[in-house]
């Protein structure tokens, strides 16, 4: 599978931030104090356990800030499968460099690989259904981009990246407005023509009260799986059905058996377990 790789100009400034942040006031004191300034090194990035791989940029991005001449060889590609053990990139140029910039590297490499797997995990347990699965706005601040990114190397689709790009009317919303159908009409009002508009439902009854606005999506909050398959069959296929709340890789495929559209998952982006990577010097 082929994953086109993120724009440079949105990992940059994340990198240069976390770059600075490791550096601090005086850079890499360990290495000015053990290594020669023009040492060399060649070294490889390793999974240490299996996962999907997410973010080979960063690799190559984050030894340029510091040794604009390092060369970094790919051993894998954003959406592969590796098993423990597997060298996913080699790196060579100015020692101090390498490893000054290695922690801020394996951190975001190793977070972004993490989501991936998860990711992955969800993707398999539904195989065979129609149903896909999502993201949420539940990410670490200042990586969204990133972490939807290895959403999709993980074989996820993302759902909305902002605030600013379609109307999700929530719960809260509904309140504000005094009920599912006023909240929907006004949405749908003052959306655009490219602009969808989506609404959060907790019952049945509200599901009946949304569809006679004709939302563009509909999203079913922590229902029961009875009360999910009673909704598909009622909604027909008419918008597309977002299962969301409380899902687990125990729950998913029933869930998606049920013959809803997509399934949401914040757990992708906020509980996902880092990947296991290190930093290992290749010797003659």
């Amino acid at each position: 599978m082929t994953i086109e790789p993120l724009p440079d100009l949105l990992l940059s400034p994340v990198i240069r931030a976390a770059l600075a942040e490791d550096l601090g006031r005086a850079g890499d004191i360990t290495a000015r104090a053990c290594v020669p300034a023009d040492a060399t090194l060649t070294a490889d990035f390793v999974c240490r356990r299996g996962g999907v791989v997410a973010g080979l940029s960063v690799i190559r991005l984050t030894l340029a800030e510091l040794d604009p001449t390092a060369t970094v060889e790919p051993l894998s590609a954003d959406g592969q499968a590796v098993p423990a053990g597997t060298a996913l990139a080699r790196v060579s140029g100015n020692a101090r460099a390498i490893l000054a910039a290695e922690r801020t590297a394996l951190n975001i490499l190793g977070r972004l690989c993490g989501v991936a797997t998860l990711t992955q995990d969800f993707v398999d347990a539904i195989s065979g259904t129609r149903a896909k699965i999502t993201d949420t706005r539940k990410t670490t601040p200042g990586l969204r981009a990133l972490e939807k990114y290895a959403v999709r190397c993980g074989g996820g689709v993302n759902h909305r990246f902002g605030l600013d790009d379609a109307i999700l009317i929530k719960d809260n919303h509904v309140a504000a407005c005094g009920s599912v159908g006023e909240a929907v009409r006004r949405a749908k009002a003052y959306a655009g023509h490219l602009v969808k508009v989506e609404v959060e439902v907790d019952s049945l009854l509200q599901l009946r009260e949304a569809l006679a606005h004709d939302p563009d999506v509909i999203m079913l909050d922590n229902f029961g799986l009875e009360d999910m398959r009673e909704a598909v069959t009622l909604v027909n296929g008419r918008v597309t059905l977002e299962a969301s709340g409380g899902v687990s890789l125990e729950t998913v495929r029933e869930i998606a058996e049920t013959g809803v559209d997509v399934i949401s998952i914040g757990a992708l982006t906020h509980s996902a377990r880092v990947v296991d990577i290190g930093l290992d010097a290749v010797t003659a």
